[in-house]
């Protein structure tokens, strides 16, 4: 469905991305896993098209990646950006409006309401409530919501966890596969390894803009390496 080769790109003379290659296949939860800085959200922001390439190919469904912001939602890649980026000042219902932009059906919009208030049953009781006097928790839960408004082929989730309490975390968590369950092709760049790679289908481990491990999710939750790294496990050197 989505396929990265060789992927370069900049931050001026920061080299962020280096020679990335990940593959997304329909129906996938494929995670992205790293420290601070590793290129992560530069992956999610290029594939969405806010971010140019240098070089390298990514093709979306076997055509070339609709490389600008508007042309990639249009197509169905759809992010949900780190720390949410709500519209403090309008409602939860306006805010979910907004993820429905470019949309023209309006009864598949209702049935999309619907949706994601059954999926977060807590932005029906906000739904009048301006987004930025949320929880963080509840912020979280609005940002998807709106994500899922835009019906997307494929959902980027850049830190969905971030700075959530482990309730919220637990509840992103469970919400990512009941979306996957819809037939919701999902990537996902989080920094908690552990639950990320515990759903994953597919996983990739960036280091400094490089891919420096992949496998399943459980490949490399077992892997003694990333055990180290990420998971708080240490092993003895030999």
């Amino acid at each position: 469905m989505l396929r990265v080769e060789n992927l370069n790109v900049f931050y001026g003379r920061i080299h962020a991305l280096k020679d990335v290659n990940i593959k997304v296949n329909e129906g996938e939860i494929v995670t992205i896993v790293g420290a601070n800085g590793a290129g992560k959200s530069t992956l999610m922001w290029t594939l969405a098209g806010v971010l140019k390439a240098k070089s390298g190919l990514i093709t979306y469904k076997g055509k070339p990646h609709p490389n600008t912001a508007h042309n990639a939602a249009a197509n169905g890649i759809i992010l949900v950006p780190e720390r949410r980026r709500l519209y403090a000042n309008l409602t939860v219902r306006e805010n979910l409006i907004m993820g429905a932009f470019l949309r023209k059906d309006t009864e598949g919009i209702k049935r999309d309401f619907e949706y994601v208030y059954s999926l977060f049953p807590i932005l029906k009781e906000r739904t009048s409530q301006y987004a930025g006097t949320l929880s963080g928790g509840e912020q979280q839960m609005a940002a998807i919501a709106r994500g899922l408004m835009s019906r997307p082929k494929i959902l980027l989730l850049d830190e969905p966890s971030l700075g959530l309490s482990p309730i919220y975390t637990a509840e992103v968590f469970r919400t990512i596969l009941e979306i996957r369950a819809q037939k919701t092709t999902i990537l996902l760049a989080e920094q908690n390894a552990k639950k990320a790679l515990e759903i994953a289908d597919k996983a990739y481990v960036l280091e400094t803009g490089r891919v420096v491990l992949s496998g399943s999710g459980k490949e490399l939750l077992a892997n003694p390496a990333v055990q180290d790294a990420y998971l708080g496990v240490r092993h003895k050197a030999i």
